[in-house]
Formats: structure tokens, C-alpha cells, sequence
């Protein structure tokens, strides 16, 4: 059976626990609907979020088990390393596809919540970086839901609410005190949902809701939804394909991983620094075999042998110098540190 109150779905990233306590400690005891928050955690650390959001205002926080009813008045909070989604009344706590290389992944959570409750729906997009909930929160948006985001200069890390406001027409923006009284009232004023129509994008959110529930992208039609790019997945090396939403370019592997533009540029980059630096440790380590080798030739007593090979770990040495100060200027490039050079060069020019 259907949930029949206000859906709210809020995403947090870097500085965000702030953020989420001045959000719940706005609401009322006696909230008429059910709350789904996703916070960016490491998969490998245990989440206190549940507790400290029950701490921080009335109502009660916690992860919930896969299959469990939904009901109001309650906080769900997505666990460590698995996504947190909506499904026909219930609560779905899945592992499939990492997007933008998040497991949980907030936008994951708000297409879910847009594709099965449409108008009862309230997103949120508070702190973080990057862009993660820009794309979910557009999803809410077109499927008629309410949205609001934490005022830019409120947050501790302001570049998912703008994201959000560059490229989501936005419903509210207000300081996290102020959004819970404000989501207690668009609660008070939510009606149910009605019959979903048989659109073009609320069918692929549904395939996408499903890619997040068990993968399987490739199989599911993803490849149809968008056009075929040259650029390959920084996880699976799988093709990816681009898919468009208004002024959002997003991009998903056939395997199902999901990356805006800003997290792809920013898996790409970060590959290959890891490659230039696996390079460089090759180049090491030849060199120090070759001091090896030459060392137990020269101890054989086979000294002309063994200048020959000191001398190719010498230009290996010198080989590895070079490309050591390489890779410490290697630049790590992304979305975020793009948008600071931009704003740079607005209010002092390009660089000579």
C-alpha cells in the first residue's frame, strides 16, 4: 500500500551533519509524513548519524531494514555503503551502481522518491561539494514535486546548493533553521500524489531507479536514453553514454555507474594520477633490482657485468626523478575547483 502523506528526502555532503541537525531539530513531533536522508560516509566507517539526529530534535532516526513499511513521523537514514530508496510504500536499502561514485547517493534517493510519489515529495539539497542531488532534485522538480536548498553562504560547503540553484528552478532557498518549520508546513499542505502518467522521463527514471536497486544497466536499455560518448567508466572502464536534463549533461556506464560532468572529469583526472604514480613506483622498483643484481654480480667477482647493469639503474634513477616531479604537478580537476578558478578570473582577470 501506497504512503499516503509527505514524502521528504534531503542529501548532505561534506559539512552536512551541521546542516541536518538545525534542519531536524525545525520539526514537529508530530510530523504528517516521513523524513529519508542521505549523507556522504565512507563505506568502511559505522554511521552515528541515526543517533545524533534523534538527539538533535523530536522525532526519532534510524537506518532501516530493507522491505520495512514506511511511517510517518519517523527519519530514515541511509546505511554505510548502500543506497536508500523508495518503493511502494516501503523502504528499499540496496547495493547496486555507485553514482558519482557514492554509495549511498542522494540522487538515487530523490529520483526514487519523484518516480512512486511525484507531487507528495519535498527534496533538499543542504552542504557539500560537488554536485551530488543537483540532477535528483531536477527529477523531483519535473515530476511536480517542491524544492529547497540550504542558502549558499549558510552552508559550510556551498557548491551542492549551488549547483542546485544554477540549474533547478528552485522553490526555496533559506537558512537550515528555517527549512524544518518549512517543511513542517508544506507537509501540513501535501496531497496525494496522483496517478502517474506514462511520460518519457518518468520512464527512465524508472529504468535508472532500477539500475540503482541491482545494476544491470546494459541489459535495461540505458544505452537508449542517451547518446554513445568516446569516454569509458573511471570504475568498470565501461562505455558511457550521455543523458540530458535541460541544461545537465550526466553520464552512466553500461554497467550502471552514474557520474555528472563535474564527478566524471573528476574520476578521469584522478585515474591517471593514479597511473603516473604506478609508473613511477615501476621505475623505482627496476632501479632497485638492477642495484641488486649488480650488487650480487659484483660480489661473484663479475665486475664488468655489473657496471653495465649500475649503469642502466642509474638512467632508470634519473628516468624516476623526472617523472617524480611530474606527478607532483599533476592537477586534480573537477567541478568545484574549476567553478573557484572561474570566480577567480571574474574578479581579477586571467592570469598572465
Amino acid at each position: 500500500m501506497m504512503f499516503q502523506q509527505a514524502i521528504i528526502v534531503i542529501g548532505a555532503s561534506a559539512g552536512g551533519v551541521e546542516s541536518l541537525r538545525e534542519v531536524v531539530k525545525g520539526l514537529p513531533v508530530d510530523l504528517p509524513g516521513a523524513v529519508f536522508v542521505v549523507l556522504h560516509i565512507p563505506p568502511y566507517q559505522a554511521s552515528s548519524l541515526p543517533e545524533i539526529l534523534s538527539r538533535s530534535g523530536p522525532l526519532t532516526a534510524r537506518h532501516p531494514e530493507d522491505g520495512e513499511p514506511i511511517a510517518a513521523g519517523r527519519i530514515y537514514v541511509a546505511p554505510p555503503d548502500h543506497h536508500l530508496l523508495l518503493d511502494a510504500g516501503t523502504v528499499a536499502i540496496k547495493k547496486g551502481p555507485k553514482e558519482n561514485r557514492f554509495r549511498p547517493s542522494i540522487d538515487a534517493l530523490f529520483r526514487s522518491a519523484a518516480y512512486g510519489y511525484r507531487s507528495q515529495v519535498t527534496g533538499v539539497v543542504l552542504s557539500g561539494a560537488l554536485d551530488d542531488g543537483t540532477s535528483g532534485l531536477w527529477s523531483i522538480k519535473q515530476m511536480g514535486g517542491c524544492t529547497v536548498v540550504q542558502k549558499p553562504n549558510d552552508a559550510r560547503f556551498e557548491s551542492m546548493p549551488l549547483s542546485a540553484l544554477a540549474q533547478v528552478k528552485i522553490d526555496h532557498s533559506l537558512p537550515a533553521s528555517e527549512i524544518g518549520p518549512l517543511l513542517a508546513r508544506l507537509a501540513v499542505a501535501t496531497k496525494t500524489a496522483t496517478t502517474a502518467t506514462g511520460s518519457k522521463l518518468r520512464e527512465r527514471i524508472g529504468t535508472e531507479l532500477a539500475i540503482a536497486v541491482e545494476g544491470g544497466a546494459f541489459q535495461k536499455g540505458i544505452m537508449s536514453y542517451g547518446e554513445l560518448t568516446p569516454f569509458t567508466c573511471p570504475d568498470c572502464h565501461g562505455a558511457l553514454v550521455k543523458l540530458r536534463e535541460d541544461k545537465m549533461v550526466r553520464y552512466r556506464c553500461h554497467t550502471g555507474h552514474a557520474y555528472s560532468d563535474s564527478a566524471l572529469l573528476e574520476g578521469v583526472v584522478g585515474s591517471t594520477g593514479e597511473m603516473l604514480w604506478q609508473v613511477m613506483r615501476s621505475l623505482e622498483e627496476g632501479a632497485m633490482l638492477l642495484q641488486q643484481m649488480g650488487s650480487d654480480m659484483r660480489d661473484a667477482g663479475d665486475t664488468v657485468r655489473a657496471e653495465v647493469v649500475f649503469a642502466k639503474a642509474r638512467e632508470l634513477e634519473t628516468r624516476s626523478r623526472l617523472f617524480h616531479d611530474f606527478v607532483l604537478e599533476h592537477e586534480t580537476l573537477s567541478g568545484d575547483n574549476l567553478g573557484v578558478a572561474a570566480q577567480s578570473t571574474r574578479r581579477y582577470g586571467a592570469p598572465p
